[in-house]
């Protein structure tokens, strides 16, 4: 499971008032904290003030190498800025770009900028009219965008698609079809990863924690690939080193035992 640590947001209050007074300590020490908890990327995402959110974007990037490898995923919803990021040559090394989708031209800006790099690219399975319910219409949105990054010579083994999981509290299906999206984006390109943002399904529920963990586990064992989430808690953690052993992904545990003793999983 590649983890995008999800914990350098705007949207979070505390991160907010680290970046309105640019707080150095803060974003290093959420950047070490998900590194050390396993992140495989780490999100960095402003969610400023759309005249803001360039210089926001630099500084995180920034303070975020001054104390990780831990590739960087540049997380937006506006795509030229993105562009500029990656064009500017801000990152030391490709990370990802969260996110394209059918939405205008955000697919056809970002995908001749990364085609032939290192760079990862999440797609959104949303158009011009949002995003869908049904599970058809999400998977026909990632089969369009699929098929330009082989239009544009993306890797991919590079593309995260997201079928965007809705809250159970007003999709009751919520989970179903997120397992019938994964089985079908893989069974039409199996190469391409499959992420999700898991909280997303328990919005507007009691006891998330556990409405979350058990999402995490189905997913797993439907083959999502990636997971935009909290490195950083351990009961997430666990779940999925626990259920890739038994979904017999992590053949004999090894990952599992090994997350053990580095304390990954396991901690109190």
């Amino acid at each position: 499971m590649i983890i995008i640590g999800e914990k350098i947001n705007g949207a979070i209050p505390s991160i907010k008032e680290a970046i309105a007074k640019r707080d150095t300590d803060v974003i290093r020490q959420r950047a070490i904290a998900q590194t050390e908890a396993g992140a495989h990327y780490i999100d960095c995402a402003p969610s400023t003030a759309p005249e803001l959110e360039y210089d926001a974007m630099v500084w995180l990037i920034g303070l975020i190498q001054e104390v990780t490898e831990t590739p960087i995923c540049i997380d937006s919803p506006n795509v030229k800025l993105l562009a500029r990021i990656i064009e500017e040559n801000h990152l030391k090394k490709p990370g990802m770009v969260n996110s394209v989708n059918e939405e205008r031209d955000k697919c056809e800006t970002i995908f001749p900028l990364i085609a032939g790099t290192g760079w990862n690219v999440l797609g959104l399975t949303c158009d011009n009219e949002g995003i869908p319910a049904q599970a058809d219409k999400k998977l026909d949105i990632a089969k369009r965008i699929i098929d330009k990054a082989v239009k544009y010579g993306v890797a991919l083994d590079h593309l995260h698609i997201d079928p965007c999981v809705m809250a159970l509290s007003t999709m009751p299906s919520s989970m179903k079809d997120f397992e019938q999206c994964i089985a079908q984006i893989h069974e039409y390109a199996p190469e391409v990863k499959v992420t999700g943002a898991i909280s997303n399904i328990s919005f507007e529920m009691p006891a998330r924690k556990y409405v979350n963990a058990n999402c995490m586990a189905y997913a797993v064992r439907a083959g999502l690939d990636s997971a935009i989430m909290d490195p950083c808690n351990v009961d997430m953690m666990t779940t999925v080193y626990a259920c890739e052993a038994l979904c017999m992904i992590d053949k004999g545990g090894r990952k599992y035992n090994r997350a053990y003793r580095q304390g990954i999983i396991g901690r109190k």
